[in-house]
């Protein structure tokens, strides 16, 4: 008796749901003919079921689709039905694509990304060590940044992460930060959980507004394609597939840093990003300096040190940081 399964591939609009299905539902109906597999769109996700063979093989072929899609290639809606229907041999051209989880070591980042523009654009780098960051969070599982406020370091991350995402790199997202007071005593917080976790975690949100759009977030978010969290709930977790941000992570202490690092899974890659001059925890106490000592030179993991210099924010910005780098 043949196994079978039912497996669920998040779609990140709705006119990803148009492209797949075909013009009155063409694509739907020639799918469901060959592979015998139900097919439906529920709550912005695809549900397959069926026989566990068929339903693999085209879940591999409609990610391999809507790869191509997410790389804003313009596809005839035949284009769509031959990669849905034979994969990657459907055309020469096919073979190109990047497989889902494979990363894409030889193209440029600097060279693929737009300027940055609300609900869609990516960032372009702007100095040497943005450009830098931005191709080590291309080719390299472990990414750890360290500078000053305003150089850029959350945005490009969570900008690589879109980018990851939308090339079939990854399938999720998953943002995170230490929740440290930063030396004010809120007290208690009103609201449900995610009302009171929310203040710590508004700078990732910010940065996902900026690139998807507050209406794309919220999709994604709705869909858990992607998760922001405190660092806390990381523990304990396997994360595959996903592109990992810790935030703030001055903020984090060696064994939270540790716990971590540890969560990395199948086709997963982290970044790290944190201000040494900014921990809020007492002296002595933030994990950051340690990994950024202890993980120099291993294969597979990469440092990038920012500088004033690359401070993108209003002139006046890097004088201040200049000052307080003087006194330290």
């Amino acid at each position: 008796m043949a196994t079978t399964l039912e497996q669920r591939i998040p779609l990140l609009s709705l006119d990803e749901e148009r492209q797949l299905f075909g013009p009155y539902d063409r694509h739907l109906r020639e799918i469901v003919k060959r592979f015998s597999v139900r097919l439906s769109a529920r709550e912005g996700s695809l549900r397959l079921q069926g026989e566990e063979e068929a339903v693999r093989t085209l879940e591999s072929r409609i990610r391999f689709v809507l790869q191509k899609i997410r790389n804003q290639q313009n596809l005839h809606p035949e284009q769509i039905l031959a990669g849905l229907l034979e994969g990657e041999s459907a055309s020469p051209a096919a073979a190109s694509a990047t497989p889902v989880g494979k990363k894409r070591q030889e193209a440029s980042p600097a060279a693929s990304s737009r300027p940055s523009s609300r609900g869609g654009g990516l960032p372009r780098p702007r100095s040497a060590a943005q450009n830098r960051y931005m191709e080590a969070m291309s080719a390299q599982d472990l990414v750890i940044a360290i500078g000053p406020a305003g150089t850029g370091k959350t945005y490009l991350a969570v900008a690589a992460a879109v980018r990851a995402l939308r090339e079939g790199q990854v399938r999720r997202l998953v943002l995170t930060r230490p929740a440290v007071e930063a030396g004010e005593r809120l007290g208690f917080l009103p609201g449900d959980f995610e009302a009171k976790v929310n203040p710590y975690l508004r700078p990732l949100y910010d940065a996902l507004h900026d690139i998807l759009g507050p209406a794309g977030t919220r999709r994604l978010k709705d869909l858990e394609v992607v998760e922001i969290a405190p660092l806390a709930f990381m523990r304990g977790r396997t994360l595959n597939h996903a592109f990992i941000i810790l935030d703030e992570a001055q903020n984090a202490t060696s064994l939270q840093l540790k716990m971590f690092l540890t969560r990395l899974g199948e086709g997963s890659r982290a970044v790290v990003t944190g201000d040494r001059t900014q921990t809020d925890l007492p002296h002595g106490q933030s994990g950051l300096e340690d990994a950024w000592r202890r993980l120099q030179g291993i294969p597979g993991v990469a440092t990038v040190e920012f500088g004033p210099e690359d401070i993108q924010r209003s002139p006046i910005v890097s004088r201040i940081v200049e000052a307080y780098k003087e006194e330290s």
